[in-house]
């Protein structure tokens, strides 16, 4: 059974550094696809950061530059480093993994989204005031 427990959340001010930790157990497959998703207030959970088993990263335009994805070796953790933080990045935090299936290839689906994530960490807080 694949369990993925987020961590590393917290308040601070605008122009601070969080790193989220996200600790993989029960992820058995070679190839995956493995990411980061964020819920604001009043949002819809976006997409923030995905890697996958070739360690290619993509990014939404809104962190690119200041967030880095990156997984532990082997598949035991994710993390996301988090850097000149803006108020509009509060929001819970979730780490998410596709399915082996889905990442049989190593490789995330093309516009991999939401509905493509099966295993799931609860959500770690982050608040970043102005």
């Amino acid at each position: 059974q694949v369990r993925m427990v987020a961590s590393g959340g917290g308040s601070l001010q605008a122009g601070g550094s969080l790193r989220l930790s996200c600790d993989v157990s029960g992820y058995v497959a070679s190839g995956y696809c493995m990411a980061w998703f964020r819920q604001g207030a009043s949002k819809e959970r976006e997409k923030v950061a995905t890697v996958d088993s070739y360690g290619m990263t993509t990014y939404a335009d809104s962190v690119k530059g200041r967030f880095i994805i990156s997984e532990g070796n082997p598949k035991k953790s994710l993390y996301l480093q988090m850097n000149s933080l803006k108020p509009e990045d509060t929001g819970t935090y979730y780490c998410a993994a596709a399915s082996e299936w889905t990442a049989a290839a190593g490789r995330c689906p093309e516009n991999v989204g939401e509905g493509d994530m099966q295993y799931w960490g609860k959500g770690t807080p982050v608040t970043i005031s102005s």
